[in-house]
């Protein structure tokens, strides 16, 4: 067995190692093979190197359970960076941050079956992203731009929706899926999603476990990224009728993570949710549909510097120090789809979300667990919104929709005095009631988008959107500059507007499939950080956005394709004269797959140019430009043996040849783990990885 890294107050269990899983995978396959192959009508998919497929204009849909190169996802950031616009910011093995098109945080929301799950920690060590795990969902559906309203506030980089469909019993009343991995560095990952029910009713069960040591870097050196989390999700269903569903749904969540790129590490991540969902259809001849939805989600995070590292022993947190920080999202949804008339059709409805943040501390003497909870912020808001579809011509669609918003916020720094990063808001004078308020009672967010089907198989898009986003926690509570009565954050942030016009085109042939988007935006009051020295502040500038994602296949013969993608995202601080922070470089994919009968395999190789357009010691949250960053090319691939239709094994390695790199994104490595100040973490090294996928 392999030793693992359990953190202190967790007791050990014994780990599949990666030659372990071999072996049992072997002697399942023949075992599997006897079943009978015509009971499953889905085969298992290949593992998809390049994402190349939009499934409409502006829209990208991909299925969460099939495996990615590099080594499938422990969360959604390792996911999403597989399609191509979306980057990710590193600060160890596991629960990155997404960024897409340079975009970061609330300008990108992520929603699970419709609703928000929102991070507890003041500088995002615990992202929505990294409660979400992407194998438990059935379909990730990617909104590129500020392209549709019905999906809450301030969606001006685009929207990410995990969900997970109505289970279908035509086939049976009894569905499994389920899936290992083994890995280097000790990575071993079990997956399973079970559904059984019958036409009236419906269980559904998923459940993950995910877990690593530290990874190594080109160069053999130890990178401090070991994690250990897992989530389970149940459902129950009323289904009386085809167009009829009630469902409940609860589930919970938990683990730890060592981070190289932070000064304290997450040694808890417990998340519980609860909610209630609602679909009637075919009500009358114009109203189609309804869609009701309540729910609770809460993160409960702890940071602290003592129990996965050694806590330093002279400054601010010598000895050791811990911060327990909350918060629980409360929020619904209802929905009406009207079917006025002949191709028209109109979606419209209400949602709200209310978010009280509270936190406490302590130290390996005085532990958090006995000292009171004491709030810090509290963010509310309520909007209404309609979008609607008009089918002008055969071959010519309109779509537009309308969105307002009231938005509050709402401090507490006289009795949460806080710590900056250490979750609550900064040091500072008392202020009073009204200036702890802060609300706005009308941001309007809209757009319209004319797409047309120039051929069979080709459309094309154009689109022009608008988005008003009300700062949020991150960027109202958590810089030093956000302290009462200090020309603070709080009271002088202004709400970010985005306008951004969104282009596209896919065109289909008999082996050809291309496809490209680009937009163009300004953006008024963009919400930039700045890191002076030890701390951050936060500060309205004005900017100026562009890029394009373009993709491509060829089927070259019966068994071999070939792929791929290029990305590129520019931005402009015109307010400082100077480019935009946290911009990824231009990044393309090139992919090679076989696929024969039993058999396929792939290669990719994967190339980032430099990136010379920076802006030191600026960025977000999570990060800032540390200077400029050297291109690279890292070189993977794979091969699966599909044994039946029940059971495929697939076998991979990743950076093949050993790559020292870093990317663009990455932060800094912690002096507390060696590293000297401003170097970037390192990806990890060559990678071998192993997984089975079974299909009931």
């Amino acid at each position: 067995m392999t030793a693992t890294l359990i953190p202190a107050g967790t007791c050990a269990r014994p780990r599949l190692t990666p030659c372990a899983l071999a072996c049992a995978l072997l002697l399942a396959g023949p075992a599997m093979a006897a079943q009978d192959d015509a009971a499953v009508d889905n085969a298992l998919s290949e593992v998809v190197v390049t994402a190349v497929h939009d499934h409409s204009p502006a829209h990208v849909v991909a299925d969460p359970k099939q495996p990615r190169q590099p080594v499938p996802a422990s969360d959604a950031a390792d996911y999403l960076k597989t399609i191509p616009g979306f980057s990710a910011i590193r600060s160890g093995g596991s629960n990155s941050d997404p960024v897409f098109r340079g975009q970061f945080g609330s300008r990108l929301p992520l929603l699970t079956n419709g609703t928000l799950l929102l991070g507890a920690c003041p500088g995002r060590m615990d992202a929505p992203s990294s409660y979400i795990s992407p194998e438990t969902f059935d379909t990730l559906t990617v909104i590129k731009g500020p392209q549709s309203v019905l999906w809450g506030p301030g969606a001006s980089a685009g929207v990410v929706l995990f969900d997970r469909e109505r289970p279908d019993f035509s086939t049976g009343n009894v569905h499994l899926r389920a899936s290992l991995l083994g890995a280097s560095a000790g990575r071993n990952d079990q997956n399973a999603d079970l559904e059984a029910g019958s036409e009236r009713m419906y269980v559904r069960v998923t459940a993950n476990h995910s877990h690593s040591q530290d990874y190594k870097d080109g160069q053999g050196r130890r990178v401090p990224s070991a994690w250990d989390k897992w989530n389970a999700d149940a459902a129950v269903g009323l289904t009386p009728d085809a167009d009829t569903r009630l469902e409940l749904s609860a589930g919970a969540g938990d683990g730890w993570a060592r981070y190289g790129g932070r000064g304290m590490d997450g040694t808890q991540f417990r998340r519980d949710s609860l909610g209630l969902r609602f679909e009637k259809e075919h009500l009358t001849p114009w109203l189609a549909k309804i869609d009701a939805q309540l729910y609770r989600n809460q993160a409960d995070h702890v940071m602290d510097n003592f129990t996965l590292r050694t806590p330093p022993a002279t400054g601010m947190m010598a000895g050791g120090m811990a911060s327990n920080v909350q918060r629980t999202t409360t929020g619904g949804r209802l929905a009406a789809t009207v079917v006025p008339g002949d191709g028209v059709s109109l979606v419209t409805g209400v949602d709200f979300s209310r978010s009280p943040h509270e936190a406490r501390r302590g130290t390996p003497a005085m532990p958090y667990a006995d000292q009171p909870w004491k709030g810090d912020a509290k963010f509310a808001n309520l909007g209404v919104f309609a979008e609607a579809s008009w089918q002008a011509q055969p071959g010519t669609r309109w779509v537009g929709g309308l969105r307002l918003d009231r938005a509050q916020a709402w401090r507490y720094p006289a009795s949460n005095p806080g710590m900056g990063g250490m979750g609550g808001a900064g040091m500072g004078m008392p202020a009073s009631a009204d200036d702890n308020h802060r609300a706005r009672s009308a941001l309007p967010s809209g757009f319209v988008r004319w797409e047309r089907t120039l051929q069979p198989g080709t459309t094309a898009y154009v689109g022009l959107g608008h988005v008003q986003r009300f700062p949020d926690y991150w960027e109202l509570i958590s810089p030093g500059n956000s302290a009462a009565a200090s020309g603070n954050a709080f009271a002088t942030l202004r709400p970010e507007k985005t306008t951004q016009l969104d282009a596209g085109i896919n065109w289909k042939g008999q082996d050809w499939q291309l496809w490209g988007s680009g937009y163009v935006g300004r953006v008024q009051d963009y919400i930039l950080f700045d890191y002076p020295g030890m701390g951050s502040s936060v500060r309205n500038v004005n900017a100026q956005t562009a890029g394009f994602e373009l993709g491509g296949s060829r089927r070259l013969n019966a068994a071999w394709t070939a792929q791929g993608t290029l990305a590129y995202n520019w931005g402009r601080n015109s307010t400082d004269q100077r480019p935009l922070p946290q911009m990824p470089p231009l990044e393309a994919r090139l992919g090679l797959n076989y696929a024969q009968g039993p058999w396929s395999a792939g290669v990719l190789w994967r190339v980032a140019a430099a990136q010379r357009r920076y802006a030191l010691n600026q960025g977000n949250v999570v990060g800032r430009d540390l200077g400029p960053s050297a291109g690279f090319g890292v070189f993977s691939l794979h091969a699966d043996y599909r044994v039946n239709q029940r059971l495929k094994l697939s076998l991979g390695i990743d950076n093949l040849f050993d790559k020292t790199y870093a990317e663009h994104l990455n932060l800094a490595g912690n002096a507390g783990f060696g590293y000297p100040g401003g170097v970037r973490v390192n990806e990890p090294g060559r990678t071998l990885w192993l997984r089975a996928d079974v299909t009931f």
